[in-house]
């Protein structure tokens, strides 16, 4: 299929007063999230939030910044993040395209909106994410607890 490119623009939704940045960015479904280069960042007066450890496609293990938050859009869908500060150049990962619900376009040069759902992103949920009504608690995720055993309440 070759490299896929897709235009898209960075911000930092706690200093709107910050011109957003348009990028090209390479997309990567088989990268997890978003990574920037470090003038990126630093244009973008990211705040380091902590260190994360990394593997890149050459299996070299490199201790870079998260940084964050970001903000990402793309025609009309946005979606916030943290980002991986390391490399030259924008990635675009798997998570972020999922939040923003963007497929690969038939051509197979960019990414697309899912033309399943052209005015508002899509997402699907497992049917085991079932929410019940209590009186504590109107909605509770059973399968999702923030019991210390890990049951649910």
């Amino acid at each position: 299929m070759g490299m896929i490119q897709a235009d898209i623009e960075l911000s930092n939704p706690r200093k709107p007063k910050l011109k957003r940045l348009r990028v090209n960015a390479l997309v990567d479904t088989g990268a997890m999230t978003i990574c920037i280069p470090e003038h990126v960042a630093v244009q973008l007066q990211l705040s380091e939030i902590e260190k994360r450890e990394v593997t890149t496609a050459d299996e070299r293990s490199h201790v870079v910044p998260y940084v964050g938050p970001i903000q990402i859009r793309f025609q009309n869908r946005t979606c916030f993040t943290g980002a991986l500060v390391i490399g030259d150049s924008v990635l675009l990962g798997a998570v972020p395209m999922e939040d923003l619900d963007l497929v690969i376009s038939p051509s197979g040069k960019t990414i697309t909106v899912n033309p399943k759902s052209p005015n508002i992103p899509s997402a699907v949920v497992k049917a085991g994410l079932l929410l019940r009504t209590t009186t504590a608690r109107p909605l509770v995720n059973t399968t999702c607890s923030l019991h210390p055993l890990g049951r649910a309440d």
